[in-house]
């Protein structure tokens, strides 16, 4: 019984910690996965909470079980028209990346730590994707609002380019240990655990949408269900030699693009299991490693870490993204930059420890502070590199609040809560705005008190708003309501210039207005051709150029066609 008291005590003692810990990565800027293990390192057996674990095969058993947790939360909070910009660049990045990286890091580690071919090669594999927990948690977590194209492409790659990792990590190894016969039998592990993982991913997606329309639940039982549902895929897929992780993240992705009703309980708990298996995964993974082994190793580690983030990463983005694409060399930086390593590596660097390669230990430890150094190196400079490569668009106004009423199973109606806060509102009455159809003010709440939803209501700042819609009318009521508008505005002339216009402006007006000497070739056009002639592919918010000496910004966009774009003069020091 002692023991049990024990083992709860210290397990809630390094939860608390961890969640008190998350306010300290707000205000110093330190990853929180970093904290997180730096967390467990100090709990085992050679920090002051002396705890002894030693038990690889339960640390990779509880690595899988949270990275399937995490990419599932991760595939339902994508938003589907992001693969319109990222799908492509992101599967390159995720294939033919993470085997130049592989390629480069292991060469590297060949000459530096001394190692075989086939082992440097190991290590190259082991290190060779980024991390979706952490790229998920840091890109969403630091308050940056990158521009679609970039965001999209990062968040996208992250879900999906563990299987070529896993691929490449068991190969070699399969090589090493003599198990891999052929390229043949490579090829079509390559092939199943992508394609058996996707198909599976998208069919299980579709299934479960179809279980949670047919069934009636309570209300917390949906998000055990989905729980329950993405891990019986990731196990069925494993046991089919597919990809469980990729899987299970088109699984969410499908399931969080559906819409439905119910996705307001499943959400906020599959969030904090995300959380909680962030927590757990990289604490198991600190009370894992042992500080003096790593320490021994940090000088040739931390060579190896800045090779793979200054020599492979970027190479990787290079030959995988510029033949391809088009990325400006702002975008390819800061891709570049967010190489971030994280349990995956750590998880994968058990693999040669359980397949009993004499050489599975420094691999480990290697590994382990290769992450460490990502985390610390790019993972507390991530706003400041998308100020410095300007890769941040202005962030989009939104309600404080939003949940489904659900009244229809799909495309429900919604509430949304404003807070008057724009001078530009203050005193208007109700009726005198203009609403999307179907979408009305249901309540106005000053102070303590609920006052009629009227027409002749008359708004104060301060005022919250109850507006019911649907998801089709944000942007409107966003731009009616969604915080303080003047400086909203302020911010949006700073970004894009003081004229923003709609796109179906001729621009030979905009050359006569504006004083724009505009070529006859392009006279006729009208603004939002004019952009999409010189953008880098799908156009997204942020994208720009500069022609005829001014900067032209597209600042509204509706899937590939550009609706409004900015324009202010050049300046090349401002740029």
């Amino acid at each position: 019984m002692d023991n049990i008291e024990h083992l709860f005590l210290l397990s809630g003692i390094l939860l608390c910690l961890s969640v008190f810990a998350t306010m300290l990565s707000a205000r110093s800027g330190i990853p929180i996965l970093l904290i997180f293990l730096v967390i467990g390192m100090l709990a085992g057996e050679s920090g002051p909470g002396g705890i002894e674990f030693e038990s690889y095969s339960l640390a990779y058993s509880v690595g899988n079980l949270a990275l399937a947790i995490i990419l599932l939360d991760g595939g339902m909070r994508t938003r589907m028209d992001t693969f319109r910009v990222g799908l492509r660049p992101a599967l390159s990045m995720a294939t033919l990346g993470v085997v130049v990286t592989s390629g480069v890091t292991g060469l590297i580690a060949v000459y530096i730590l001394d190692l075989s071919w086939l082992h440097g090669l190991l290590l190259g594999a082991i290190v060779g994707s980024t991390d979706a927990a952490a790229v998920f948690s840091l890109l969403s977590g630091r308050g940056m609002h990158l521009n679609q194209r970039v965001g999209a492409s990062l968040e996208i790659e992250s879900g999906t380019n563990d299987p070529m990792a896993i691929f490449l990590t068991l190969t070699v190894i399969g090589l090493i240990t003599g198990d891999m016969n052929g390229t043949g039998e490579t090829l079509l592990f390559l092939l199943t655990q992508f394609g058996i993982g996707a198909v599976a991913g998208l069919l299980g997606g579709l299934l479960l949408v179809k279980v949670i329309r047919r069934v009636e639940l309570a209300a917390g039982l949906y998000p055990i269900l989905v729980t329950g549902f993405g891990l019986t895929l990731f196990a069925f897929t494993a046991l089919l030699d597919g990809s469980g992780f990729l899987a299970v993240y088109l699984a969410g992705l499908v399931l969080g693009n559906s819409r439905l009703r119910d996705m307001e309980y499943i959400l906020p708990v599959l969030d904090g299991l995300a959380w909680l298996s962030q927590i757990g995964l990289f604490l198991v993974l600190g009370l894992l490693i042992s500080p003096a082994d790593m320490w021994a190793m940090a000088l040739p580690a931390t060579l190896i870490s800045l090779a793979l983030i200054f020599i492979a990463r970027p190479l990787a983005v290079l030959v995988s993204l510029v033949p391809f694409f088009r990325f400006t060399s702002r975008e390819l930086g800061f891709i570049s930059w967010v190489g971030l390593r994280g349990a995956v590596p750590i998880v994968l660097a058990i693999f040669p420890l359980m397949a009993g390669i004499p050489e599975g230990m420094l691999l480990f430890n290697v590994a382990f502070f290769v992450v460490l150094i990502s985390l610390l190196v790019q993972g507390s400079t991530l706003p400041q590199m998308a100020r410095l490569l300007k890769v941040e668009v202005p962030p989009e106004l939104s309600p404080r609040r939003r949940s489904m009423l659900g009244i229809f199973q799909e495309d429900d109606f919604e509430m949304f809560l404003y807070t008057i806060s724009s001078e530009s509102i203050d005193g208007v009455v109700v009726r005198s705005l203009t609403f999307p159809p179907h979408c009305r003010v249901a309540a106005v709440f000053r102070g303590d008190n609920l006052l009629p939803a009227s027409g002749s209501t008359r708004l104060r700042m301060g005022d919250v708003l109850c507006v019911i819609g649907r998801s089709n009318h944000l942007k409107t009521l966003n731009n009616m309501f969604g915080g303080d508008l003047d400086a909203a505005r302020s911010k949006a002339r700073a970004f894009f210039g003081d004229f923003i216009l709609d796109a179906d402006a001729r621009m030979a007006d905009v050359a006569l207005m504006y004083g724009v000497d505009v070529d006859e070739s392009e006279a006729e056009l009208n603004l939002g051709d004019f952009m999409l002639t010189h953008s880098n592919g799908h156009p997204v918010v942020g994208d720009s150029f500069v022609r005829y000496d001014m900067v032209w910004t597209v600042a509204d966009v509706d899937g590939d066609q550009v609706l409004k774009a900015g324009l202010r003069e050049d300046d090349p020091e401002k740029d």
